[in-house]
């Protein structure tokens, strides 16, 4: 199966989900355009409070639509934005590739992966129990945080569903992603 974003998301304010687009602009160096968390310095709230000089990791939020069907099976009603998510994605393992991957979108927009989303209660809020269904265990009891990946804008360009995806790895030795 070929990858392809599904859906891409923006909003202007700190909200928890994202209203669905027709495209959205990535810019590099900064992130979406006209989203609450683009920047070069970090946007989200918990860690504006810590350091807002810090550099901003965060600027686009990807999920795979596999997860929202995962949900949706286990009885939750969520798809696409409204985990907060900029851009969803079908047939990529997202979770699986190493930090520094780098996904061309469309025909020029270049997202370096930086870490996956740590989720938070904010989940629970939207609807309870979620925070925990994106929270599973390895085989060797290593936490896997399922809720996407974080990633910085290399290359600026539109991105809008339909586009394929075509994944870039870094050189050896990779390096899994971690939280950021």
């Amino acid at each position: 199966m070929d990858s392809v974003v599904t859906a891409v998301s923006r909003s202007a304010t700190h909200t928890f989900s994202k209203q669905n687009q027709e495209s959205i602009q990535l810019l590099a160096g900064l992130g979406v355009e006209g989203d609450s968390h683009m920047g070069k310095t970090v946007k989200h709230r918990s860690r504006l409070a810590v350091d807002p000089t810090q550099p901003n990791l965060r600027q686009v939020h990807l999920i795979h639509a596999e997860l929202h069907e995962e949900l949706q099976a286990a009885g939750f009603v969520v798809s696409a934005g409204q985990m907060g998510e900029n851009i969803t994605t079908r047939g990529i393992n997202l979770l699986a590739l190493p930090t520094s991957t780098r996904l061309c979108l469309g025909d020029t927009a270049v997202v370096e992966l930086t870490g996956l989303r740590n989720p938070c209660t904010q989940l629970d809020q939207f609807q309870t129990g979620l925070m925990a269904a994106v929270l599973g265990r390895d085989e060797q009891g290593k936490l896997i945080r399922k809720s996407g990946v974080m990633g910085i804008v290399i290359i600026s360009g539109m991105v809008k569903p339909g586009d394929p995806i075509r994944v870039e790895l870094p050189p050896k030795p990779h390096q899994p992603l971690d939280r950021v």
